[in-house]
């Protein structure tokens, strides 16, 4: 596996992040994205379902470097217009202050769609998250290794749980209450196995043609093909108000494309991870987060999370060297490990006052801080 790594051409990189708007008077969520995306760059800045919910995407990159460069620059970009609205931005899987007022889906046909269909569920999908995309130009390969990531990716949530509160301010004891939302809608979990790309499209098209989703972009899985790009796209994480935490997880997330694309050539038929226990590690992620244990799936055993989170990292050691990103994903880690996790940090924010606007102000200013 080492000598596969020392071979490794660094694979493309790309990030969606979305960010909820925040009333920088009442704290709570905004719906004004569509007062707020005229002002901004044609430049990968788009509406998300609701309204008080935004999105950017990255451009292409090859380094952990570039692609933070690429995303400060957005995000200052986002806050700085923001501002002159009297809003501000917040890159996290939840906020403790909702809405005074009724939301509304954002404009065109499709959101519209899934607010008639998906009722309350679309309502109560106040959640922001955070997706990387790793260049996997044959879609055959695609499709076949994506199945074959489950047992690590619930590591990469703990690393980006931000969600402790429900929109009323209550702490749900949860430290990624976003993945219990998210895990409602009738497409989450593991990624679909299929033989290869052709059969992915068929097991989509049936899903579409019980009228349950209404196309492929519906298909909300942890890891999947993306739609619009020959990418392998994580969708399970937070989003990040700490761009370090963002930055960790790609490089994590590449190594690990990597190392399983060797895996599928040298051990194509290897069986996957039960859905019960990854769902099992999903769960246990979104509870703790990097404040208790995480199952460690190859070994079906609970260890604390700073372990498997480290263990992690020397496992794709070789991968992460090929691309020169192991230093810094070390620093990083240790960095991240050091201040724990959004959850725990928004907790100690509240805890100071006893306000839930701090918790608010926290995650506006660690957002803007890129």
């Amino acid at each position: 596996m080492a000598d596969d790594a020392a071979t490794v051409t660094p694979r493309t990189l790309g990030v969606e992040e979305e960010f909820h708007l925040v009333d920088l008077d009442t704290r709570t969520l905004a719906s004004r994205a569509p007062d707020l995306l005229p002002l901004l760059p044609d430049d990968g800045y788009v509406a998300e379902l609701q309204r008080c919910c935004v999105e950017t995407n990255s451009a292409v990159a090859t380094d952990l470097e570039a692609l933070r460069a690429d995303l400060v620059r957005r995000r200052a970009v986002l806050a700085g217009t923001a501002a002159g609205l009297g809003l501000g931005v917040a890159a996290a899987g939840a906020m403790p202050l909702a809405a005074t007022l009724p939301l509304e889906p954002s404009e065109g046909p499709r959101y519209q769609r899934m607010f008639t269909d998906y009722a309350v569920l679309a309502r109560e999908q106040l959640v922001c998250g955070s997706q990387v995309h790793v260049g996997v130009a044959d879609r055959d390969d695609a499709v076949r290794v994506a199945p074959r990531l489950a047992a690590w990716l619930p590591t990469l949530l703990a690393l980006s749980a931000s969600s402790p509160f429900s929109a009323d301010g209550t702490d749900t004891g949860y430290a990624s209450t976003r993945t219990l939302l998210w895990q409602r809608w009738p497409t989450t979990g593991t990624a679909l196995r299929a033989r290869d790309a052709a059969d992915y499209d068929a097991q989509v098209a049936a899903l579409v043609a019980t009228g349950v989703i209404a196309d492929a972009g519906m298909v909300y899985t942890d890891v999947r093909p993306a739609t619009v790009a020959p990418t392998l796209e994580l969708r399970l994480c937070d989003s990040c108000p700490d761009l370090d935490t963002l930055i960790l997880i790609a490089g994590l997330y590449r190594a690990l494309v990597e190392r399983e694309l060797a895996g599928l050539r040298a051990d194509p038929d290897r069986a996957p991870v039960p859905e019960t226990l990854a769902r099992a590690a999903r769960w246990r992620a979104a509870r703790s987060g990097l404040e208790g244990d995480l199952i460690d799936v190859p070994t079906a055993t609970p260890r604390p999370a700073a372990t498997v989170v480290r263990d992690l990292t020397e496992a794709l050691a070789p991968w992460l060297e090929a691309t020169g990103d192991l230093a810094q994903v070390h620093a990083l880690q240790e960095r991240v490990l050091a201040a724990g996790s959004s959850a725990a940090q928004q907790r100690r924010a509240l805890a100071r006052r006893g306000r839930a606007a701090d918790v608010v102000d926290l995650l506006v200013g660690q957002t803007a801080a890129g």
